[in-house]
Parts: structure tokens; sequence; C-alpha cells
């Protein structure tokens, strides 16, 4: 196994499915000679070809569309879009037609098309280059929603996304892609699309969160840890689209006490999805309310990027909250 950051894992996954499955195309602005603006398909075209790694026109709404159109002729489809706040110009393509066409054909045709997106904030991008829009899509019936936080997931998860007979909308964290390195299997595997993973064990408060949040979570965890000498389960969804329903109720009804955290603004966020659900399935199992940490409901800020984002001290203080209810 090598190391690998998340961006690497990428890499490593659309390299590996090119060459397993000649059906594999990788679309998108700047993918091939350039590499991608974070490098994520660098060396691909070199390898694989223009006819397998294709760069785009400046069109999301036509990325999309013609992704679609492959994915209806048996391809499969990866369409890069440079950064998720450039999606919405796809995005009627996306709702309409990609995430409809196996319901509205009675499951005679599928729309296999992976779209991959960075995501959130980080990187001083500013309000056009950091948005979260990750709860429009859970939104969308038809679609999966998958979201890393490890470079091993990155991996595993857009494998499995590639073999998945439903669209998948890809989010990758665009702070985390080069700010942890671990070690990923070599070759082919996959993660399940739907299974959550316990990124820290605890028993006493439950932190809910995905993406670019998970390793924030933990280090609150443990400074709780420390200053309490609380043991705080660190949940990471992995999949907003299933989410695993089962992996979230275990660990609600062992701690009693919960907290949900996102970077995307508070206001209808995926938050609001998950604290519904554990109210309508654990509420008599709570010891406390459930509190949402969240980016707020503005703009993404550039110079107040890191008052915007949750951070370990944010967490922190509504674990004391509800661990001192």
């Amino acid at each position: 196994m090598a190391e690998l950051t998340m961006v690497q894992a990428v890499r490593d996954a659309l390299a590996v499915a090119l060459r397993e499955n000649p059906r594999v195309i990788v679309m998108g602005e700047d993918v091939g000679k350039a590499g991608g603006v974070f490098r994520a398909t660098e060396g691909l075209q070199a390898e694989f070809g223009e006819d397998r790694v294709l760069d785009t026109p400046l069109a999301e709404n036509g990325i999309v569309g013609t992704a679609i159109g492959m994915a209806l002729y048996g391809m499969r489809p990866v369409a890069e879009i440079q950064f998720s706040d450039f999606i919405y110009p796809g995005f009627d393509q996306i709702l309409s037609e990609m995430a409809k066409f196996r319901y509205r054909s009675a499951g005679q045709y599928t729309a296999p098309v992976v779209v991959r997106a960075p995501v959130g904030g980080g990187i001083k991008g500013g309000l056009y280059h950091s948005q979260s829009p990750e709860a429009l899509f859970a939104h969308i019936a038809g679609l999966k929603v998958v979201t890393p936080a490890t470079p091993r997931d990155a991996k595993g998860l857009l494998l499995a996304a590639l073999h998945d007979s439903d669209p998948v909308i890809f989010l990758e964290p665009k702070r985390l892609y080069r700010s942890v390195k671990e070690e990923v299997p070599d070759g082919s595997f996959t993660e399940p699309i739907g299974k959550a993973r316990v990124a820290r064990v605890g028993e006493h408060a439950t932190v809910l969160t995905y993406g670019s949040t998970v390793p924030t979570a933990v280090e609150a965890a443990e400074r709780v840890a420390k200053s309490q000498g609380k043991k705080v389960e660190v949940i990471d969804l992995r999949t907003l689209v299933p989410f695993d329903h089962e992996a979230l109720l275990a660990s609600v009804k062992k701690t009693g006490r919960v907290v949900i955290v996102h970077e995307a603004p508070r206001t209808g966020g995926f938050g609001g999805e998950l604290a519904a659900f554990v109210a309508e399935r654990a509420m008599t199992r709570l010891e406390a309310p459930i509190v949402r940490v969240a980016g707020f409901d503005t703009p993404f800020p550039y110079t107040l990027e890191h008052a915007y984002l949750p951070d370990a001290r944010r967490i922190e203080n509504a674990l004391e909250y509800v661990l001192g209810f």
C-alpha cells in the first residue's frame, strides 16, 4: 500500500477505472493536458489518450448533458465540474434528466454518471469557489450523494460509484485534498455506498458529520476528552444519500446526546434532515437537545473564512452544552 493524499487517491481511482473498463471516460474543463485545476487528473490523458480523457468547453450544462447521453449508450462517464460552485448551469440536466431516467423508463434505462466536484472552503477561494451545495442534491430523488473525508474512502467510494448503476454526485472536500496522507490499498477495491464510518469511538455524546468537518470534529472530541474526561463518538457519514440509518441510531441510542456538524449554511442544510431523523426515530433516548454547528446563513466570505468555517472550538462548545444539559 502506498501513502496517498486525497487528491492522489482520486487520481489513482480514476486510473484504475480507466484501465479496467474501456467504457470509462473522464471529461471536464482542463482535465486533460493540464490535469485539472487541483491536478486530480494529472497524467491521465498522457496515459489513456484524448479519447478517454476529454477536455471540454467551459459549459457545465454541456458537460453534464453529454455525460448523460454517453451513459445512455453504455459508457461510464466521469464528469468533473471544476468547482461545485460552477455546477448550477448543469443543474437542470442533473435534476430533470439524469436523476429521472430510471423512473421515467420504468427501469429500462439508467444514467450511470459520476459527477465529481471539489466542494467547500478552506483554500481562500472566496464566495464563488467555496460553496457546499450537498443539500440541493440530497433533495433530488434518483441521485446518490457521496462525500469522503479520507484518502482511502476517496478511492474506495469513487470506484464504488463507478460500479453503480445510478447517478452519483461525488463531492470532494478540497481543503482535505492535501492536508492528510494515509495508506491506501493498491489496485481495485471499493468502500460500500450507504455505510457510515466510526471515526472515533465514544459513549457520552455523538457527533454526526461528513466531509471536511470530520477531522475538525475528531479534534474537538479529543479536546473534550482532555478537558472533561468524556468520550465523544464521531460518525463520518461518508454517504448522504443513502445515509446509514442503523449506524446513526446505534450511536445515538448509546450516547443520548447529538451534535451535528457541517460547513454548509445552517438553514436548509443537510444537518436539518439528520436532526429530524434522530428526533423521529430516537427521541425517547435523547438526554439533551440536538445541536447543530454549521456555516452561517451568508455568502461564503473571503477574509473571514476562518470565522465562517466550523472549528474545533465551536464544536467543543456545542459538546459541552449537550454534555452538561
